[in-house]
């Protein structure tokens, strides 16, 4: 899975395994959700949006199936 670190008020890293169709988003708060069967194009227009937060918002929450992981790598290699 490619994971990018975003500048963000609400998503911390997005993450994207294309093969699959799986977005990864890791909250600020250290949640991470896991949302399937996303199209590339989605995962690119979170990627370029000024305002991730509010793209989430609009794009993703609600339309996809998700479930949630455990916490966030960071959390658990002690890096927060």
């Amino acid at each position: 899975m490619n994971t990018t670190i975003v500048e963000s008020a609400t998503l911390a890293a997005i993450g994207y395994d294309s093969a699959r169709g799986i977005l990864e988003l890791e909250f600020r708060s250290g949640a991470v959700y896991v949302y399937l069967g996303v199209p590339r194009p989605v995962y690119e227009t979170l990627l370029a949006a000024p305002s991730k937060g509010g793209c989430f918002n609009h794009t993703i929450r609600g339309i996809f199936p998700h479930l949630r992981t455990a916490q966030s790598r960071a959390i658990q290699a002690g890096e927060r």
